[in-house]
């Protein structure tokens, strides 16, 4: 078996190492918003990825969804990323900022009191954290057709705050039930107008938030999230999942984007998803697939190889090993992930696990 998955490679403009990719992960460090010292050595000592793609970033104010995720669109926050991002290439490494509006998984109490947006009025009966503690996600506001423009002149506005911070490109976060997911499917979209109701007007948002940052910064430096087959934030699976994801396949592929990433099956959970769909899916794609989910040393090594994914993206295991690639390359045994450190604190469970070396 062939080695690629430890090659050097290429995800549009951006130059990789190796195939081995970190996934965003959400931390819950950033307290005022701003990317702070800590974080700046979190993504350093993980600078041996191919390609570093950052915790879920709101692209606005009414984007955020929970207490302590950092944000880019204002001055001080691309400062506090610049800080980042420098880090990690006088390490070596390359990195990505993940543009990230949640829609209706929100709560007045995180967003200043206004009201959360989506494409329609249905509460999702989710959770949400909002400092202090859970609470119910609200039911939000249908976005009006006067007030989409606006949306997407907010993702233009954080991909150039992106680039200005230092950024190698970026993935839209298109997964997990967040705004740009509930508009794809018919379980959150119930909208008559134009973009709701048929697959083809159900896309036209996605369609819509690429063209405008590929647009912005370039295609070569813009990659997506998705999760077909994840009812992630309860947004419940389409009721023709194969042809949505075709629609989405065409759209994506109007671009010659970066990189397509690639949820396979629940979201940090079993790999449930018809195996027909994610080969017709792979194979509709133009793009390189990255594959993310569950995958083991094993599986990534075969993948790559087999030429079904370009690269891989490993969400927990580089929590728990911040030089995931060496560990991967020679077959080292992993550390155990701590999970009550997961979410909010400080260093204890973000910046020391131990090395190999």
């Amino acid at each position: 078996m062939t080695d690629t998955l430890f090659t050097p490679g290429r995800l549009g403009r951006i130059e990789i190492a190796n195939r081995i990719l970190m996934a965003p992960l959400m931390r819950n460090r950033a307290f005022d918003l701003i990317p702070n010292d800590l974080m700046v050595e979190y993504y350093r000592q993980r600078a041996t990825a191919g390609l570093i793609i950052s915790e879920g970033t709101q692209i606005s104010p009414t984007g955020q969804g929970y207490a302590w995720t950092p944000g880019i669109y204002s001055p001080e926050q691309v400062a506090g990323w610049k800080k980042v991002t420098a880090a990690v290439h006088d390490a070596g490494g390359k990195i990505a900022c993940q543009l990230w509006h949640v829609g209706r998984i929100s709560h007045p109490s995180i967003i200043d009191g206004r009201t959360p947006v989506a494409p329609s009025a249905l509460s999702a009966h989710a959770k949400t954290f909002d400092g202090k503690g859970f609470v119910e996600t609200s039911v939000p506001h249908a976005l009006t057709l006067e007030e989409i423009p606006g949306v997407l002149a907010e993702y233009a506005h954080a991909a150039k705050c992106a680039i200005e911070a230092g950024f190698d490109g970026v993935e839209i976060h298109a997964a997990n039930g967040y705004l740009i997911d509930q508009f794809l499917r018919d379980t959150s979209n119930k909208r008559t107008d134009a973009y709701g109701g048929p697959i083809a007007h159900r896309v036209r948002f996605l369609a819509e938030v690429v063209d405008t940052v590929a647009g912005t910064i370039g295609a070569e430096r813009t990659g997506i999230r998705l999760s077909p087959w994840s009812n992630a934030n309860n947004v419940g699976l389409d009721s023709d999942t194969p042809a949505l994801f075709a629609a989405v396949a065409g759209a994506l592929n109007a671009h010659n984007l970066a990189f397509v990433h690639v949820v396979e099956g629940q979201t940090g959970g079993p790999r449930d998803y018809p195996e027909a769909e994610l080969k017709a899916f792979r194979a509709a794609i133009r793009a390189p697939y990255v594959a993310n989910n569950g995958y083991d040393r094993d599986m990534a090594i075969r993948t790559v190889a087999s030429g079904d994914a370009y690269a891989v993206a490993f969400g927990r295991p580089f929590i728990a090993n911040p030089d995931l690639p060496e560990r991967l390359k020679t077959d080292a045994p992993l550390n155990d992930l701590r999970r009550d450190y997961l979410y909010g604190g400080g260093e204890t469970g973000y910046t020391d696990y131990p090395f190999l070396k």
